[in-house]
């Protein structure tokens, strides 16, 4: 992806790097869509964030005001592409929100996924040749194989659960996952998972399925 998501730095709490990379409009677009929806869904986090907003909005007094060449067209172009602020707030019967159903350009049951792995099906909405973002279909109860990450995974779950070694992530949740990080995601026995993640380089197999994977490509480590 763009150098603004290696650029977030992932601090000691990367959940607030990513929000104030959003709140200064650093974020790619499935990125930004991304943490969009979340804001939808958790209302903890609409509170942070409209506290960064303000303290922006404070320094922004501060700055000493200087003519703004094309006014007019600019807000014009911001106007026409923000959602009404009601839909920013109503998370619907969809399982995708509002910004999300944006940036893909229908809704979920419109898509077309391809299996992926046995239990897992995906559906690739961007890819750059380093790094993607993708609808993920797994099936309740499955182990995912262990990996980990040439670089960063950002992944927010749209229905049903998974767990892995950081915690446990349901609807409107965000794990954040990078180089450092060796999982094997479980999803609930309850029900489907269904996820959109965003990664800015590609994941790395490890333990047995990855072994055995590079016995059978020859893909080297």
């Amino acid at each position: 992806m763009n150098d603004a998501f290696q650029d977030l730095g992932f601090p000691a709490r990367p959940m607030d790097a990513l929000l104030a990379a959003y709140c200064a409009g650093t974020l790619e677009p499935s990125l930004h869509a991304l943490v969009a929806s979340h804001l939808v869904l958790k209302r903890d986090s609409r509170s942070y964030v409209a506290a960064l907003e303000a303290l922006a909005a404070d320094e922004l007094a501060k700055v000493k005001p200087e003519p703004l060449s094309g006014r007019d067209e600019r807000l014009k172009a911001i106007f026409d592409t923000q959602p009404a602020p009601s839909a920013l707030t109503s998370v619907g019967s969809s399982i995708l929100p509002l910004p999300l159903r944006q940036y893909l350009g229908r809704d979920l049951d419109a898509i077309r996924w391809r299996t992926k792995l046995p239990g897992v099906k995906e559906c690739r909405v961007e890819n750059t040749g380093r790094g993607e973002a993708s609808f993920l279909w797994v099936k309740a109860g499955r182990r995912m194989p262990s990996h980990t990450h040439e670089g960063s995974e950002i992944t927010l779950v749209l229905k049903g659960a998974f767990s892995d070694v950081t915690g446990h992530y349901a609807r409107g949740d965000i794990a954040i996952a990078d180089a450092d990080l060796d999982h094997k995601p479980i999803t609930d026995a309850a029900e489907d998972c269904i996820c959109f993640a965003v990664t800015d380089a590609p994941l790395h197999l490890t333990g047995p399925f990855g072994r055995l994977v590079d016995r059978l490509f020859g893909a080297k480590r």
